[in-house]
């Protein structure tokens, strides 16, 4: 059985591709939200739970699993360093297919600026006056209010209600969210910003799938400041970047 561990556009497009062949597919995706969106997809099993090494090592070897393909986001670099370890202690082919950046582009924008850290980022942001739109995810809104800074911050996160209430629950006034699902397109990020009055804006590079070339582009033509969280970098197993080439490398495998 093929293990695509999805959630992210190219997982989607991952198990598409593979319906072409097979629904011998077990799907693992971090969030209910993310189950939901596999709806038209032929597959045998589905885990819409987070799993660390222990669940996971247990998935594969319950359900025979010989290949895992892993289309998680960019930035879930724990969890892709825990498939890699337990793929290995389980001799189970690894398979990385891998979204490229987009932030490259902008390189001689001087206001557009990659950090590497939190830190980094408060050391910057600390010289900031007026509002601040974050467009890096809930699950960083801890990383962000931990910063205490003393700016309007308006965060863009998905319209689940379990997001919702993490906002909540972390005190972040109904006022300061924007509950949308992305992409977003060029002339809705522009919106946002004149709408809000942005002097920054927080963002990952999530590549085309993710929206990034859009939210820079409309950053730099209001020409407010772009923030990039910068990607750790993984040395993968195997890595890929189109679909078709992962079919490819399969045959004979699973």
């Amino acid at each position: 059985m093929i293990c695509v561990i999805a959630g992210t556009t190219e997982g989607r497009e991952m198990i598409k591709e593979l319906n072409k062949y097979t629904d011998d597919i077990l799907v693992s995706t971090a969030t209910s939200y993310g189950g939901e969106l596999l709806k038209e997809y032929r597959y045998k099993l589905l885990n819409d739970k987070p799993l660390n090494s222990q669940d996971m090592q247990k998935m594969f070897e319950e359900n025979k699993v010989n290949v895992v393909i892993d289309t998680s986001h960019p930035y879930a670099v724990e969890v892709s360093e825990n498939l890699m370890n337990v793929c290995r202690l389980t001799s189970i082919k690894y398979i990385r297919l891998e979204r490229k950046g987009v932030a490259y582009k902008f390189i001689n924008e001087d206001k557009v600026i990659i950090v590497e850290s939190y830190e980094e980022l408060y050391s910057h942001l600390k010289n900031i006056t007026g509002n601040i739109l974050n467009t890096t995810g809930s699950r960083n809104l801890n990383k962000i209010l931990g910063l205490e800074l003393p700016n309007r911050i308006i965060h863009r996160v998905l319209p689940s209600l379990k997001v919702l209430e993490e906002c909540l629950e972390l005190g972040v006034s109904v006022e300061n969210i924007i509950a949308i699902k992305g992409p977003i397109s060029y002339d809705l990020n522009r919106a946002f910003i004149k709408e809000y009055d942005a002097k920054a804006i927080l963002l990952k590079d999530s590549g085309p799938e993710g929206g990034t070339e859009e939210k820079i582009r409309a950053a730099v033509d209001e020409d407010i400041y772009t923030f990039i969280i910068g990607r750790k970098t993984l040395k993968y197993d195997n890595i890929f970047y189109d679909v078709k080439d992962v079919v490819k490398k399969l045959e004979g495998i699973a």
